[in-house]
């Protein structure tokens, strides 16, 4: 079965029609027609049981004898069946801010990961019936889904930040593919996904100061890699227009020196102190 709408009867209304029948059972009370009178009263208090009011951006959800009726979304004053067992669900959005739980990342390392996840109710019958509890299932089916999202990405790339997509680095796909899986999950329970994003993501303490060591390490390696790279670039033009415009002939082992000590001085760390030649360059 599917959600299906209910339009009740104006509250208004039956709530008249209930006050006179009970002042009409007090009448006759009054002039010794008891048992009509009581029966009068009776029926006027029951008609009051159907009067309801659904609230802005809620809704109630009908049930005759264990079989669904239907739902009532329209706000306002009403009145329905008394025998109706009712349940009030709200349509408005949540949100739902998971507590950070450790999962193993692709790769093995354990990290801490929280979601933010905002939701509604959108098919009143599945989250009445489909689920015990539909928001203790939005709880848990959440935390199954970070646990899955978590074993499909590593945590970061290292080597190559563009090889692969990462929790931390993949930022808006992450998150649409927690909102992918979450809607996938929630459906069950008529639940609407509206948004879904990470909220927390950080190494696990035990592992945490080695992983951002090699982190650092990384960066370094990254660093002094450009680093050679601009000053073997360097050197080669040096000696090409040292070459061109010929201003000093340099044998292969003066070569040799000269990019040495050009690449000593370009990929240090510190200034270099020059040390001034004062007689050939034999010397």
């Amino acid at each position: 079965m599917k959600e299906k709408e209910m339009k009740p009867m104006n509250g208004g209304v039956m709530l008249a029609v209930a006050l006179l029948v009970v002042s009409t059972g007090v009448f006759f009370m009054t002039i010794e027609q008891v048992l009509i009178g009581v029966i009068l009263a009776v029926l006027g208090l029951v008609l009051m049981v159907g009067l309801m009011v659904v609230n802005p951006n809620e809704s109630v959800v009908m049930v005759l004898f264990g079989s669904y009726t239907g739902t009532v979304k329209t706000n306002g004053f009403f009145w329905v069946n008394p025998f109706y067992t009712r349940k009030k669900i709200s349509l408005r959005a949540r949100n739902n801010e998971s507590q950070p739980i450790k999962v193993n990342d692709k790769l093995g390392n354990p990290v801490m990961i929280g979601v933010v996840l905002v939701w509604k109710v959108e098919d009143t019958y599945s989250a009445a019936f489909e689920v015990d509890n539909y928001e203790m299932f939005v709880r848990m089916q959440s935390e199954s889904a970070i646990r899955k999202l978590a074993g499909t990405y590593p945590y970061d790339t290292f080597d190559d930040a563009h090889t692969e997509l990462s929790l931390r680095s993949g930022g808006d796909e992450i998150n649409h593919q927690l909102e992918r899986e979450l809607s996938e999950r929630l459906i069950i329970a008529g639940i609407k996904v509206i948004e879904a994003r990470i909220s927390n993501l950080a190494y696990s303490p035990e592992i945490a100061q080695a992983m951002l060591q090699r982190q650092q390490a990384t960066a370094v390696v990254a660093a002094r890699t450009k680093i050679v790279e601009g000053a073997v670039g360097m050197v080669e033009l040096a000696l090409e227009k040292l070459s061109q415009k010929q201003i000093i002939e340099l044998d292969e082992e003066r070569k040799a020196a000269m990019v040495s000590n050009l690449l000593v001085v370009l990929c240090s760390e510190r200034s270099a102190s020059p040390v001034i030649n004062a007689g050939t360059l034999n010397n």
